[in-house]
């Protein structure tokens, strides 16, 4: 198979038009690699998981973790608040986190994938709890609402549109919008609001973070057979800039089109944050680095127990409890006979490394499809001349562009001015195996250029103060809340414990957020404790 030329892989980013003019652009690109590159390895362990290697002696341990992204460290940290320790953490990468993790350039540090969290509602306990730790709460208001330390809150301005020629502030399209345009926008938003409000008999919300708080009425559950796309134009939503609007927040969240996303995860985004209908949107907190700060501080409960470069391969479990096979980077064995295991990882993963599924896939593994993305993470030496309209924001969309335009790391850091890293977020929302060898087919050089011309339509002559790009490619970065994932039963199915082995990763929320992760890392770790006659209160 040929390669695509550069005018073919510019348009199918920016479209033909932008595309012809930027091959007239010299192609310059600043200097740069393909990072966190480890497909070698876990081809290795991908291969080894056909024949797993024979380890030397079967070690013991009371549970394993498999998987050190946000959900494993999770587990990790729950564990540890039960005063149970007698746990390791098994991690393919030689750097934790997933796509939670971070990055440290000349600038500081800055985000390689997830980078931030809303501030949860009263009822997330769970969360709460970790915020509390890491003292980002100053208090409670008389209404339960956590009181979050000024500092970590995105300061403004937060967002920002290039539309038309010139940066708008928010993200609605408002600027020379028709009265249609309006219409449906506030009738969108009284959707939005009518969801807030309901609760069924039991006094649950229709939705709420974590997913496992929401309620599983019928009436609701509903609105997960329609795509997103479907149930918007049953509501007569017409407006090209309201079908924008609902699409962008099924590409920023779940790296899906609205016809990939069901009508129950699109509203998701909007009525899962609000307490209240009419209220603004809650304030978001965030760091320089990202969501890399929680991870950063759930990887301490791990401490020494945590392995990194090792991969397990076979999960078998036996009557004597679970046998973990693990391939090292060095290319050694060790075997962990476990009691219970906890596999933090995706379920496509899930089904190949546990030994029974792999000879015999669970129903459920075929439910869950999942995304690629890509990220670049620019380096400048300065800012780009100002261009016109609204003010630098930490996060920069541009609305004629498949991407989600990028996020400042500075930004929270309160220096607007000289050095600066951006990230900038390229979700591939076509079919998931023909994205992923596009991803893989493509050079550092073509990302860097596709991404270059993306944002140059904004920001004229940006090249010149990019001194290095760095580019990550996620393969599997996001499930994809495709209708009928949420309530159709396969999250249920594999949320069940099979012969000690526990499964906990976001899939099983059906939605890839951080706040689902931690949660399934909590639940997973909560059951474990349970089965294993370790008193504790729980926090979910």
């Amino acid at each position: 198979m040929s390669l695509p030329s550069r005018r073919e892989l510019l348009a199918g980013l920016i479209g033909a038009p932008a595309a012809l003019a930027a091959c007239r652009l010299p192609r310059r690109v600043p200097p740069g690699q393909i990072v966190h590159a480890s497909e070698r390895f876990g081809h290795r362990a991908r291969d080894a998981m056909a024949r797993p290697p024979t380890a030397e002696r079967v070690e013991r341990a009371g549970v394993v973790i498999v998987g050190a992204g946000a959900a494993g460290l999770s587990a990790a940290w729950r564990l540890r608040r039960a005063g149970f320790d007698d746990f390791e953490v098994m991690e393919l990468d030689p750097v934790v986190g997933g796509t939670a993790r971070g990055g440290l350039g000349a600038a500081g540090r800055y985000p390689w994938g997830a980078h931030y969290i809303t501030v949860p509602l009263p009822t997330n306990r769970a969360l709460l709890r970790l915020l509390d730790e890491m003292q980002l709460v100053e208090g409670r208001g008389d209404d339960g609402e956590p009181v979050i330390a000024e500092q970590h809150l995105c300061r403004e301005p937060q967002e920002r549109l290039w539309h038309e020629g010139a940066w708008r502030p928010g993200l609605w399209p408002a600027h020379g919008a028709t009265a249609q345009d309006d219409e449906e926008h506030a009738r969108f938003r009284a959707e939005v609001d009518h969801w807030v409000a309901w609760r069924d008999s039991r006094g649950r919300r229709a939705f709420t973070l974590p997913v496992a708080g929401c309620s599983d009425d019928a009436e609701v559950a509903a609105l997960d057979r329609l795509s997103a796309r479907e149930w918007l134009r049953r509501k007569g939503f017409r407006s090209a800039r309201l079908l924008w609007f609902a699409g962008y927040a099924c590409r920023d969240d779940y790296g899906a089109t609205l016809d990939d996303t069901s009508a129950w995860a699109m509203l998701l985004y909007w009525a899962g944050r609000l307490r209240a209908p009419g209220d603004p949107s809650r304030e978001v907190i965030t760091f320089p680095e990202g969501n890399a700060r929680f991870v950063d501080h759930l990887r301490r409960a791990a401490g020494p127990r945590l392995r990194v470069d090792t991969a397990a391969v076979d999960v078998l479990p036996t009557d004597d409890g679970v046998l973990v096979t693990a391939l090292r980077a060095d290319g050694s064995a060790r075997a962990v006979r476990a009691e219970r295991v906890i596999l933090a990882v995706p379920v496509f993963l899930a089904a190949r490394v546990v030994r029974p599924w792999r000879e015999a896939p669970p129903e459920f593994a075929g439910a869950f499809e999942h995304g690629p993305w890509v990220v670049a993470n620019l380096h400048l030496d300065g800012r780009p001349r100002p261009t016109p309209g609204a003010p630098p924001a930490w996060d920069n969309v541009l609305y004629d562009s498949p991407s989600l335009g990028y996020v400042v790391s500075s930004h929270q850091a309160l220096r607007d001015h000289g050095p600066t890293t951006w990230t900038w977020y390229l979700p591939l929302t076509g079919e998931p195996r023909a994205e992923r060898r596009r991803a893989l087919q493509a050079t550092r050089d073509d990302w860097a250029d596709m991404c270059l011309a993306d944002l140059e339509r904004a920001h004229p002559g940006l090249r010149q103060r990019v001194e290095r790009l760095d580019v990550v490619r996620w393969g599997h970065a996001m499930v994809r809340p495709r209708p009928g994932l949420i309530w159709g039963g396969a999250r249920a199915a594999a949320a069940r414990p099979y012969r000690g082995i526990h499964l906990a990763h976001s899939d099983l929320s059906g939605v890839a957020l951080f706040e689902e992760a931690f949660d399934q890392g909590v639940r997973a770790a909560e059951a474990v404790l349970a089965e294993k006659g370790v008193g504790f209160a729980s926090m979910r």
